[in-house]
């Protein structure tokens, strides 16, 4: 279905290639997972499939790719929409229509389908993807995980033979991410319809994966099963690193797999009783109260929390339950029906300029709505004058972050994690005493999680500062949070220590737990050093 022969791409200005030599077929029915460092080249590997790249985004392409014996470079991409269905990292920057429905419809109208087919392929998707209730709502009113579902059913409407999605399950709850991919997969055996992702959760996918393309950053990439590439990469999800970590000769790419390799083990422990971690009695947010609404609908009901000083918390809860609208409120950006928010014992809403940069850092999910810097650098040096700091400070924090970002490139041309380390950057150099991140791992691979949870764990610690962040990333959370509010309809149906909320949500556990259950353990270094107490 897809071929690539001897396949070379590099980007003008570029010292290094994309991709080099890459052969690779992908058969109809097959489901493949694109793997790589954050900035790699996994997007620019998928644009090639319909034509993107280097048609619209200019390069040097050497080799051939066809798909369905049809070569990319002898037509533009539109000539194989009906072929190939695309979904890119922000789904908001491919929407051209108002509503849900609309949305679904546009596609299907460009190619020329009756009335009646457009009505049955929007029905049948709208149930699939769960988006009935959504279908006359305006796209702007949606959370980002649910415009990302719109944008995978706009894609599936026109009835593709080849899926090409690239980090579709970023802004997905737990749950939301696994029905969309069971959905993919059955899609996969049952119309035998071709599937190429790029993915950075990779616990979500890999069991769902054929193969694996690994491509590492300097052109090379490796082709294989997920056994076969995962035994040996260094980008793997926690379930491979457990694998590794108690000595397994074997690795699992499923929960299933790896209790059943792990059943001596945890049979050799008796029931850790896990401490909880107590926070301090000084209250740095103060919300009362606190109720938001959009066109009538309540996104919170009168919220009443308190966060307090070097705490760590996570606001977890499905799709659409108003997390981002409570980050909103705490950084002072929302119009607040009711209520109040008190940093400090101030307003978030009255804070203004260099004030309200030291008192709150906030990052939306679109990270480049903080920036408008003609280069990296530009930036860097604009929040060095801004926040009276020694100038390349700001560049510094972004080369811990995210190593090897030129500071020569646009902010625009960077990819979703690059923007996120940038912005991040940009906010941490003001030193806030709080700091507010919703979705801080979209685009981020393992390797710069592990970097940002360092930074945002010493940010508390050692700077005497604390982070709230809205996260569906449960791995981010076991290794980073303290505490844990899980929100519904814009309740709070948890708050507590981060160990009992997450064990108690079999959806939301992190797959280190579900492995080691009963056992209260959330991450490998947990299973570690019970292993180590033992010796």
């Amino acid at each position: 279905m897809i071929k690539f022969s001897n396949v070379s791409l590099v980007y003008p200005n570029s010292t290094t290639t994309v991709i080099e030599d890459l052969t690779l077929e992908i058969a109809e029915g097959e489901l493949v997972l694109v793997i790589g460092p954050t900035g790699s080249g996994k997007s620019s590997l998928l644009r090639l499939i319909n034509g993107l790249v280097p048609h619209h985004t200019g390069g040097i392409l050497a080799g051939d790719i066809s798909v369905d014996g049809v070569s990319t470079s002898s037509v533009k991409p539109g000539a194989l929409a009906h072929v190939i269905g695309i979904v890119g990292q922000n789904p908001a920057n491919g929407f051209v229509a108002d509503t849900v429905e609309e949305e679904l419809v546009f596609g299907m109208e460009a190619l020329n389908l009756s009335n009646d087919v457009m009505r049955k392929r929007v029905e049948e998707t709208l149930d699939l993807l769960s988006l009935v209730p959504l279908r006359n709502r305006a796209l702007t009113s949606l959370s980002g995980g649910e415009q990302q579902r719109v944008a995978i059913a706009s894609a599936l409407v026109a009835h593709p033979k080849v899926l090409v999605l690239d980090e579709p399950t970023s802004a997905l709850d737990p749950i939301a991410a696994e029905e969309v991919l069971s959905i993919l997969h059955r899609l996969v055996h049952d119309l035998s319809l071709t599937v190429v992702i790029a993915e950075h959760k990779l616990e979500r996918v890999i069991q769902f994966a054929d193969r694996i393309v690994q491509i590492n950053g300097s052109g090379n990439a490796s082709v294989g099963t997920p056994e076969e590439i995962l035994m040996y990469s260094t980008i793997v999800p926690p379930i491979v690193e457990l694998a590794r970590a108690i000595g397994l000769e074997e690795i699992g790419v499923s929960v299933r797999e790896m209790r059943r390799m792990t059943q001596n083990l945890r049979d050799s422990f008796d029931i850790e009783v896990k401490e909880t971690t107590r926070h301090s009695n000084d209250v740095i947010v103060d919300i009362a109260d606190l109720t938001i609404a959009y066109q009538g609908k309540k996104a919170l009901n009168t919220l009443t929390v308190k966060i307090y000083d070097n705490e760590i918390v996570a606001i977890m809860g499905r799709n659409g339950a108003g997390k981002s609208s409570l980050l909103r409120a705490i950084a002072g950006v929302s119009e607040n029906s009711s209520g109040y928010v008190k940093i400090h014992g101030v307003d978030s809403q009255t804070l203004q300029r260099k004030i309200r940069r030291q008192t709150v850092g906030y990052i939306p999910q679109e990270p480049s709505d903080l920036l408008y810097g003609q280069s990296v650098q530009k930036e860097c040096d604009q929040a060095d004058s801004d926040n009276d700091i020694q100038p390349g400070t700001t560049f510094e924090i972004l080369q811990k972050l995210i190593p090897g970002i030129s500071e020569h490139v646009h902010p625009r041309d960077l990819s979703e994690g690059q923007r996120l380390g940038l912005a991040l950057s940009v906010v941490l150099s003001s030193n806030p005493q709080l700091l507010v991140l919703d979705e801080p791992t979209r685009g981020l691979d393992y390797q710069a999680k592990r970097v940002l949870t360092k930074i945002l764990i010493d940010f508390a610690r050692v700077f005497n500062r604390s982070v709230v962040i809205a996260t569906h990333d449960v791995e981010l959370v076991a290794e980073l949070a303290s505490r844990t509010i899980f929100i519904a309809d814009g309740d709070i149906v948890a708050d507590g220590p981060t160990v009992d909320v997450l064990l108690s949500s079999p959806a939301f556990a992190p797959q280190v737990s579900k492995i080691m259950a009963p056992q209260p353990w959330l991450t490998v270094a947990d299973v570690v050093a019970a292993i180590e107490s033992q010796k």
